[in-house]
């Protein structure tokens, strides 16, 4: 069995709601799709998360990153890697790049932000604000289809 990710930092989101879970290790346990939620996602609603919690995650983005954008509706219980951010927003993430056959057949049918910069300014974050400067991953990623072994 693959090894679980940890969950390396909770940031509150400010809203006493919402928060940040950053994830390190791990290679089994992410989404292969966004879910119908998911802030990547262009037709999920806007503002559902507050912007403070897109300041802090922008780090997972950043190049030669270590920490991982987690999957909100996986919770810290059962953490995963987010799929949105595995095709949108990981191409520089070092994490990532190390295991890229970990996470064979992510995928998405619907639209999503380009980058992380698209997608945390949708949601809040000043263009202009220092969190976003050194935000990276702005190529998509082609994974692996799954296969049955995995």
């Amino acid at each position: 069995m693959a090894d679980k990710p940890r969950v390396v930092g909770v940031h509150d989101g400010g809203d006493g709601e919402w928060g940040v879970t950053t994830l390190m290790g791990g290679k089994g346990d992410y989404q292969t799709h966004p879910c119908p939620t998911c802030p990547w996602r262009r037709d999920s609603p806007t503002g559902v998360f507050p912007a403070e919690v897109f300041r802090h995650s922008a780090r997972t983005t950043y190049d030669l990153a270590t920490e991982k954008f987690g999957c909100h509706t996986s919770g810290s219980d059962r953490p995963k890697t987010c799929a949105g951010f595995l095709l949108r927003g990981a191409s520089d993430n070092l994490a990532v790049r190390m295991s890229v056959r970990g996470y064979a057949g992510v995928h998405t049918t619907v639209p999503l932000y380009d980058d992380y910069r698209e997608m945390a300014v949708a949601n809040g974050v000043d263009e202009d604000d220092p969190a976003l400067s050194p935000c990276r991953g702005d190529r998509p990623v082609e994974y692996l289809p799954r296969s049955e072994e995995d």
